[in-house]
């Protein structure tokens, strides 16, 4: 069989070239150009291209006769990346696990290799690691089991060739991962982007579960071609500190499940473990005692968890004052400074405000705006919130507090952590009444009314 040919393309343009140019001839682009295999076919007869091409279309079919099909989703051993992954893996699927070096993805696959091969064989092929160096990893987790199949190959074909039975592969990682058709080093674009296409092929006709290991670059972002995320079916990011024992597991991309569930881990010398009570890692013990801080219940997917907001003021040494958010959005925070300047009267020009959600984590959704403002409100004032009261609401520039998704999940939450009283847009009162005689309702319909309930007397004034 011949080699492939290969050939450059310029991503900006299209142009291509027999040969690796600096400069693209078509655009004048520089380093835009990458290798590609040319798709060379001997050319059919009329008759024969005639015949191929009607064999080979596909009618369309309605939508009332396709047969629908029901995968049992299998879990992984461990619950919170069963909730990230929306209920369990699925067969067939491709997942890529990426992260910051040294974050926990090769002992987190390592531990969910070792008990998908209780029941089945499993393949583990490490191509930067030796497989005594996985050894060595699994006796340090105590796991052991001999349907777990450790290789250690770079060349893809060679693992094509190694895989007979198995439905669960795991490769560490893609950017070690070389097929021999380029003539490129691994870990280049077109390498990363030919070996998740074949891998891709090989999963959908095989019915194989493939989870990919991707290295991040600098920026955080996943290195290689955006195709490579388009290509997977879910897209895992490990986030956190190395120094940090608690991490975070997001999904950024997920055709079986909902992508804003988050699974949070605690790593240890026996290997990593999932986290279901979340208290001790998003609230901290002092709430309450010092000004600044306000807890919000804040919906992650199909769970609600209760996070704390710690905002810190000083007076600016500069002309202009800093704004540094830490897991919320620097522009949402940038317009709540400016609601509660112009509808509550707080000014904040000649102060440098810093906030922080605790544990890592990322606020997205518009319900915790208003627990932003009482953070702020509590530092400018300098009184601290009730430890046991909770705060959740959308907010608008004209400083009305508009209603909020899954009030009736949030104040359930805030019963159930023991919280005594919650602050909450007014329009969703009907939904939560039933929670009258368990904790107390503070329905507020603008900003300024939720500051007066939680500061009645202020020192300030």
């Amino acid at each position: 069989m011949a080699r492939p040919r290969s050939v450059y393309v310029c991503s900006e343009c299209g142009a291509q070239s027999p040969q690796w140019l600096g400069r693209c001839p078509g655009c004048g682009k520089f380093g835009t150009l990458t290798e590609e295999i040319a798709e060379t076919a001997p050319e059919p007869s009329k008759k024969t291209a005639k015949r191929d091409r009607s064999a080979n279309v596909r009618r369309p079919v309605p939508l009332s006769e396709v047969k629908e099909e029901r995968f049992a989703r299998v879990s992984s051993g461990i619950a919170e990346l069963d909730t990230v992954l929306g209920g369990g893996i699925v067969p067939g699927s491709l997942v890529l696990v990426g992260g910051d070096p040294g974050i926990g993805k090769s002992t987190l696959l390592t531990e969910v290799s070792a008990h998908l091969s209780q029941k089945q064989k499993v393949l583990y092929v490490s191509a930067e690691e030796s497989c005594s160096q996985v050894k060595m990893r699994c006796t340090r987790l105590g796991l052991s089991s001999s349907g777990l199949l450790l290789l250690n190959e770079t060349c893809l074909e060679d693992i094509e060739d190694a895989i007979e039975e198995e439905k669960f592969v795991v490769i560490d990682s893609i950017q070690a991962v070389y097929t021999s058709e380029l003539s490129s080093a691994a870990g280049s674009v077109a390498q990363v982007r030919e070996c998740a296409g074949k891998l891709q092929r090989l999963a959908k006709s095989r019915g194989i579960t493939f989870f990919i290991v991707g290295h991040v670059t600098k920026e955080g972002a996943l290195a290689g071609p955006k195709v490579l995320e388009h290509i997977m079916d879910t897209v895992l990011y490990f986030e956190g500190e190395r120094e940090e024992n608690h991490k975070i597991l997001r999904a950024y991309k997920n055709r079986f499940g909902s992508v804003q569930e988050v699974g949070v881990f605690e790593m240890t010398g026996e290997g990593i473990y999932g986290v279901s009570d979340y208290s001790g890692i998003f609230l901290s013990e002092s709430r309450g005692e010092a000004a600044g801080s306000c807890v919000t219940p804040s919906e992650t997917g199909n769970r609600c968890m209760m996070v704390e907001i710690q905002t810190l003021l000083s007076k600016t040494a500069y002309g202009l004052p800093r704004r540094m958010p830490l897991g919320i959005d620097y522009n949402k925070m940038v317009l709540l400074i400016a609601v509660l300047e112009k509808r509550c009267g707080m000014p904040f020009y000649n102060q440098d405000v810093y906030l922080n959600a605790m544990g890592g984590i990322r606020l997205n959704e518009p319900a915790v705006d208003l627990a932003v403002c009482a953070a702020l409100a509590s530092g400018y004032k300098n009184e601290p919130v009730d430890k046991d009261t909770a705060v959740f609401g959308e907010v608008g520039l004209t400083g009305e507090v508009r209603g909020v998704t899954f009030a009736e999940k949030r104040v359930n939450e805030c019963v159930k952590m023991g919280f005594k009283s919650v602050v909450f847009p007014a329009k969703n009162f009907k939904s939560v009444k039933k929670f009258e005689d368990k904790i107390r309702l503070v329905p507020v319909q603008y900003v300024s009314q939720m500051i007066k309930a939680l500061f009645p007397v202020s020192k300030t004034e």
